[in-house]
């Protein structure tokens, strides 16, 4: 069954409706963004989420203390790296590592040459963003490759394209920011409805 990560948020009640409609991973974006938190929000609100729900922070170039700091501070479970880090300087962080791979078409992705993280995760390119640019990159770059560790597919998923994205990748977990949002805030129904859409779709595609 693919997974889900709804990414961004930054009220409670996003994050329990996530949790509620079967979310897997509720990520919190620590990097400046027009959805970055505090660690001090962070913490509240991963302290009343379920046991089962996972939380990710998302930083870009942050030093490694920084990012242990702050993980160990609010009780996440995983890191989420978008910017140019090398595996030298987080191999040691001591938290499961999602490394994020930029793609900007079909021609530009070689699997040999990605970074070694214990996920990986599939984002847009984008030439001022390092991550949540609501765009989608072409699907082709990842068909028919074989990736030798888990990876999520990110970079303009909503609910209608979802379904499409994860019969023709088969990623291990599907990754959502804008793709749930009305008017720039998180939408409790789009949050429901693009789950239902996730979990309803798997292997029968």
């Amino acid at each position: 069954m693919t997974k889900v990560k709804i990414c961004g948020i930054t009220e409670l009640k996003h994050a329990l409706a996530a949790a509620d409609a079967g979310a897997d991973y509720i990520g919190f974006v620590f990097a400046k963004s027009k959805r970055q938190i505090t660690r001090e929000a962070a913490k509240v609100i991963i302290s009343q989420l379920p046991d089962k729900i996972q939380t990710i922070g998302v930083f870009v170039d942050e030093p490694l203390e920084r990012m242990i700091e702050i993980a160990d501070y609010c009780g996440l479970d995983l890191l989420q790296l978008h910017g140019k880090e090398t595996y030298e300087s987080y191999q040691h962080a001591g938290y499961p590592i999602i490394k994020s791979v930029s793609v900007k078409g079909t021609d530009d992705l070689t699997l040999m040459d990605l970074p070694e993280a214990d996920y990986l995760l599939f984002d847009t390119w984008h030439e001022e963003m390092a991550g949540g640019s609501g765009e989608v990159f072409d699907w082709k770059a990842l068909k028919d490759k074989v990736c030798h560790r888990p990876f999520f597919l990110a970079g303009g998923l909503n609910e209608d394209n979802v379904e499409k994205g994860i019969a023709l990748i088969r990623p291990y977990a599907v990754d959502v920011s804008s793709g749930v949002e009305k008017d720039g805030k998180k939408d409790l129904d789009k949050i429901k409805q693009f789950i239902k859409k996730v979990k309803g779709c798997h292997d029968e595609l």
